[in-house]
């Protein structure tokens, strides 16, 4: 599922009427750099304009000449997905798209790119909301779980689905308390296997030409590492960083943080079930337990 090799700066035919120019910010989260979709000729979309880079703004400026950009949506405001709408927005003058997240939970210190806090749509969109084009319809798809704000965009010419990082084309998805929440994950990720987009352009690696295959893995593979916590309970590891030790014994340190933040989403959600326990509200040092 990882191999993708994109040229930087440089557009890419994906098919007739989607394009993508991939940022040059490859990092442990964001694999080889963030994806930006261009939909339609002539008049345009563009999908998660990236960071505020600006030789991915020139780039995607000089591919799209002559072309009119008519709308800037954003799946989520993560630093490498949202930055670049603003500058973006005042160049070509087209409005920014998003779904509002003023009702964001923050962390201290971010993981991954960071959220982009300042970021504020112009027009705010939710689950449903049908954006209309020249010669394209998208539809916002709400998928709360990475973020609470994040959305996926599903464009009907295509039967396609652009997961922004609900799902991405090389890795599984962090979901990080406190705005990341794991029952929300779940959820959505049930949401998106009952619809029937046949192919997903993640923001991050190649397209997923298998996405109904992949979405049950990757439930599966979160309902597995439920399993996982509860074994290393029952084995004696009572607290997140033991948890973390025993599951994720052989990953890359730059990776420990990630593991520790989406193992600690699954806790908060095992107890919210009544499958474990805590003394108290689950939070980073808690003591937690089998509910026998």
């Amino acid at each position: 599922m990882s191999e993708f090799s994109p040229k930087y700066g440089e557009i890419e035919d994906i098919s007739t009427t989607i394009r993508r120019i991939t940022a040059p910010n490859p990092a442990p989260y964001t694999y080889k750099g963030t994806g930006t979709y261009i939909i339609g000729r002539g008049d345009v979309a563009i999908i998660d304009p990236g960071p505020n880079m600006p030789v991915h703004i020139e780039s995607i400026i000089k591919s799209l000449d002559g072309e009119n950009v008519s709308h800037i949506l954003v799946t989520h405001n993560h630093k490498d997905h949202s930055p670049a709408a603003q500058p973006l927005s005042e160049i070509t003058g087209a409005k920014i798209y998003a779904y509002d997240p003023k009702d964001q939970q923050y962390l201290e210190d971010d993981i991954e790119e960071g959220i982009d806090r300042d970021f504020k749509p112009h027009i705010n969109i939710s689950d449903g909301h049908i954006i209309n084009g020249s010669d394209w319809t998208i539809e916002a798809v709400h998928t709360p779980g990475h973020l609470s704000n994040h959305l996926c965009f599903a464009y009907a010419e295509e039967k396609a689905l652009f997961t922004g990082d609900h799902i991405m084309g090389w890795s599984t998805t962090i979901v990080s308390p406190p705005d990341g929440n794991m029952q929300d994950y779940l959820d959505s990720l049930e949401k998106i296997l009952r619809r029937d987009d046949e192919i997903y352009y993640p923001t991050h690696g190649k397209p997923i030409e298998d996405p109904k295959m992949l979405v049950q893995k990757l439930i599966d593979h979160r309902l597995k590492r439920e399993k996982d916590i509860i074994e290393a309970i029952e084995a004696g590891a009572d607290q997140l960083q033991l948890m973390v030790r025993s599951i994720y014994n052989n990953i890359p340190e730059k990776l420990y943080i990630a593991a520790e933040r989406t193992i600690y989403a699954h806790l908060i959600r095992l107890v919210a079930l009544g499958e474990i326990t805590c003394d108290g509200v689950p939070n980073e040092a808690s003591k937690y337990g089998l509910n026998k």
